[in-house]
């Protein structure tokens, strides 16, 4: 897929998407995509099926599921994107794929809201969601409020506001991860060492990561259950009057 845009889509979308590629390919935007990747390929690893649909403005590979049978991208007509369509209209089909991994794809969106429900729509029942974003309470999420490039067209939304969403679209939470401990800096030299804050906060995955990884199961909906037929009343039992028998005639007998 070239990097020419197709005439229909939308103008701002396609700037916002390619303002993102063009961030992520910078030194913070490929430390945060590198610290993703292994705890991704991590997490993927439990699961196998059929169909794994990724959607993300960046230009890296998939990060790798080895028991699913087959990986696809979709989004912005942008190299690297195999399916091209809008964010909020998938050609997929209803409960198409086992497995939905958004990767920054709510952080640079025009609705967040469409995007995550068009998300949801194409996992089975019982399949994954997984979102990846930016984590406003850290130094990821404080550098946006400043920052000049890419990062300051990201949304940044809060895990617990991502969580209710999935929430009313009928998941579970099933776990939540955080990774990239090391602030934005711009010097490559303090980024080296600081690399022991990824160790630490790792072991004891404290909430101030530079991105958050929620996974979410889609419920099953169960069989509705029969009404019973309500019995017409029978009324109720009433004694028969017995006849007394005296014992003095019944010896007479």
């Amino acid at each position: 897929m070239s990097d020419r845009p197709f005439a229909q889509a939308d103008a701002d979308w396609l700037e916002l998407i390619a303002t993102a590629r063009r961030w992520f390919e910078g030194p913070h935007g490929r430390l945060l995509l590198e610290q993703e990747r292994g705890l991704l390929e991590d997490e993927l690893a439990r699961y196998f099926g059929g169909y794994l649909v990724h959607y993300g403005p960046s230009a890296q590979q998939v990060p790798s599921a080895v028991q699913i049978q087959r990986s696809v991208r979709v989004g912005a007509p942008f190299s690297g994107v195999e399916i091209v369509c809008e964010e909020q209209a998938w050609p997929l089909g209803e409960h198409a794929a086992d497995l939905v991994l958004l990767q920054h794809g709510l952080d640079f969106s025009l609705s967040p809201h469409g995007l995550l429900r068009e998300a949801a729509r194409s996992v089975r029942p019982g399949g994954h969601l997984l979102v990846v974003g930016i984590n406003p309470v850290s130094t990821w999420g404080a550098r946006r409020l400043f920052a000049r490039d890419g990062l300051r067209q990201a949304r940044c939304i809060a895990p617990s506001r991502v969580s209710d969403w999935l929430h009313l679209l009928g998941f579970a939470l099933e776990k939540r991860r955080f990774g990239c401990y090391r602030p934005p800096l711009a010097s490559s030299a303090w980024q080296a060492r600081l690399a022991p804050l990824e160790t630490w906060g790792g072991a004891w995955q404290s909430p101030g990561g530079g991105f958050y990884l929620l996974v979410a199961r889609k419920l099953v909906v169960g069989l509705r259950p029969l009404r019973q037929t309500q019995r017409a009343p029978m009324g109720k039992l009433v004694p028969m009057p017995v006849a007394k028998v005296s014992r003095r005639n019944s010896e007479r007998l």
